[in-house]
């Protein structure tokens, strides 16, 4: 639709991005006929606990794509954008935890588990309505939107910037995490919401569940990635970049400054809210951990190792540096946050363009190289 809608240069200059896309269709078409329909004892079959990692990876890549839009074409360095993946995901998480019922250890009907465990006397008042779907898809969007209009509206207007405002989302996800750890909270306190059964009525633990959410998951990727190409291709998006490059300038040319960057940032935020909800089914668990701030900077990192300002970039290096953690937490588990932490070193002095702009760089000499000849 976003194609025919914009026109055919919408993605005309996207090479990177109609890669992937490419590359997400494929995946869509066969992994499920993979899981499926291939015999468990082929070479050609995909295993569940594979296609749910995969699932994974692109709930981390469309939480990537929100941190590239502020990022990488705003030039705000988020370490909270932790905090609205862990709120989308706990919306996610309440709605799941209402839809178990008395199939709790405790078979209480309306009380979670571990309510009952704290002897709660009642549902808190802003339990009610997660036993409907629609009012959880409402939570999810509002509530880390709604936080982020907040934050940005208070940080923008007095025009916080730079390290100053990376510090102060850094405290924002911290707070929160704390304030979630808290067992008088409601929200399961260190162990947060899991034991979930079942979603729409469809059991989680089923194989025919998890490829469904895979194929919502590679959905919501794609749409993420359209229309957040659509943004920064738009007059907006242009005058997001020139916010960017040059606030001061953008400001004294009569442009709203405060208002770009609101926009902007609320949006990533939904969108991150978004990728929260998709990884909560998925994995099973949503727990206070999401919030800590080693997440956010880790986020930063799958954006910068791929290349920020591409968007596909962020794709790929959500990707790319978390099939790394998965090999390393399993093979040498020891050895996996100094492998991250020179990879962000290598990265920022030696490729501060990332993946993305070392292939350009590449393509260009390659270029440059036939000319001459």
């Amino acid at each position: 639709m976003l194609l025919d809608k914009y026109g055919p240069g919408f993605l005309h200059s996207d090479r990177g991005g109609k890669i992937f896309l490419g590359i997400l269709i494929a995946l869509v078409i066969l992994i499920p006929i993979a899981n499926q329909v291939v015999p468990a004892g082929s070479p050609l079959h995909f295993s569940t606990y594979a296609l749910s990692l995969l699932s994974k990876y692109m709930c981390y890549a469309l939480v990537a794509i929100a941190l590239d839009l502020v990022w990488g074409y705003c030039g705000i360095l988020s370490l909270g954008h932790g905090a609205f993946f862990a709120l989308g995901g706990y919306a996610m998480g309440m709605y799941l935890m209402r839809q178990i019922g008395d199939r709790g250890v405790y078979g209480n009907p309306v009380l979670p588990d571990f309510m009952v465990f704290l002897n709660w006397k009642a549902l808190p008042w802003y339990w009610h309505g997660f036993d409907m779907f629609w009012f959880a898809v409402i939570m999810i969007v509002l509530v880390p939107g709604i936080l982020a209009y907040v934050f940005g509206w208070l940080a923008f207007r007095s025009r916080v910037t730079g390290v100053y405002l990376s510090i102060i989302t850094q405290a924002m996800t911290y707070a929160l995490m704390q304030a979630f750890f808290l067992n008088n909270m409601g929200f399961g306190g260190n162990n947060g919401l899991t034991d979930f059964k079942d979603i729409l009525g469809f059991n989680l633990q089923s194989d025919a569940t998890r490829v469904g959410l895979f194929l919502v998951t590679a959905v919501f990727l794609a749409a993420g990635y359209l229309v957040s190409r659509y943004i920064v291709q738009s007059k907006m998006g242009r005058v997001v970049v020139a916010v960017r490059d040059a606030e001061a300038r953008t400001r004294f040319i009569g442009y709203k400054v405060e208002s770009y960057k609101l926009w902007i940032f609320v949006f990533s935020a939904v969108l991150a809210g978004i990728a929260g909800a998709l990884y909560v089914p998925q994995v099973g668990i949503i727990n206070p951990s999401e919030f800590s701030p080693l997440n956010s900077i880790e986020l930063v990192v799958w954006v910068a190792v791929g290349g920020r300002g591409s968007l596909y970039g962020a794709v790929a290096g959500a990707f790319l540096v978390n099939y790394a953690k998965t090999f390393f937490t399993g093979a040498l588990p020891e050895v996996w946050l100094f492998a991250l932490g020179t990879v962000f070193i290598v990265v920022t002095v030696f490729l501060p363009r990332g993946i993305v702009g070392l292939l350009a760089k590449i393509k260009s000499r390659k270029a440059a190289v036939e000319s001459a000849s």
